[in-house]
Order: C-alpha cells, then structure tokens, then sequence
C-alpha cells in the first residue's frame, strides 16, 4: 500500500462523508467522538509528522551548508537532527498506513432509494350479519 499524503487522506474522508474538511471538522466538534473524529484526529497526526519531516530536513539542510565548517560540535547537532528526520518519517508512515488502512475499510454509502409505496393493508372482512334465533312466521 502506498504512503498517502496528509492531502490525499483529506480528499478520502471528503469524498467518504460528502464535504469538505473543514465542514467535517466543525460538525465533528459538536458530536460525540466516532469514526469522523477519529479520521480528522488521524489525519491531524499526518499533517504534524509531514510538518515536521519539513522542518528537520530544513534544519539538516542548513546544518550541512557547503559554506559551513562541519567540526565536532556540528556533528553532534546533524546526528541529531537525522535521528529527528528519522523519527518522523517512521510517524509519518506508521500514521499514513493506519489512516489509508481505515478509510480502504469504509465505503459512502449511498442514499437509500426511494421504496415503492406499500400496498395498503388489507381493510378486515365486514362483519357477519346478526341472525335472530326468534322464530319467524
């Protein structure tokens, strides 16, 4: 299964719940948690690890400046920051396999279609005519 973008796993639960993300994410607020929470939490989760795969490979990009003398000090500093890119790429991963594998799990539903009206039900049998046991002439 491929590792799915933040924006791709947010086009998913659009495309499951019928709306856009923010939409979701503001009439999930007012609800009880289930599964639209729990996907806007995942996909929360997503967006921070990707945030902050950018952020260290930003920062080893700085550390390893070809103007920039790399001496003992530094080495200590980009070990650092490669162990945080590490990380947060195993997150990113581990969240986007998590995520992909719920929503490959769910499928909209469709609106129920219109149900041919139901027959009346059947009006009870008129009651039998009284018949009188007095004798006739």
């Amino acid at each position: 299964m491929p590792h799915l973008t933040s924006t791709e796993i947010a086009g998913r639960i659009e495309d499951l719940y019928g709306a856009p993300l923010a939409d979701l994410t503001a009439h999930a607020e007012g609800q009880p948690p289930g599964m639209l929470s729990a996907l806007l939490g995942m996909h929360d989760d997503l967006a921070l690890a990707e945030g902050s795969i950018d952020f260290h490979r930003d920062r080893l990009a700085r550390l390893i400046d070809t103007e920039r003398h790399i001496g003992r000090h530094e080495v200590s500093h980009l070990l650092d920051g490669v162990r945080r890119l590490a990380e947060a790429v195993a997150v990113r991963d581990a969240q986007a396999k998590s995520v992909a594998a719920v929503l490959q799990s769910l499928a909209r539903v469709p609106a129920p279609a219109p149900s041919p009206p139901s027959p009346s039900p059947p009006l009870p049998a008129p009651p039998l005519p009284v018949q009188s046991t007095a004798h006739s002439r």
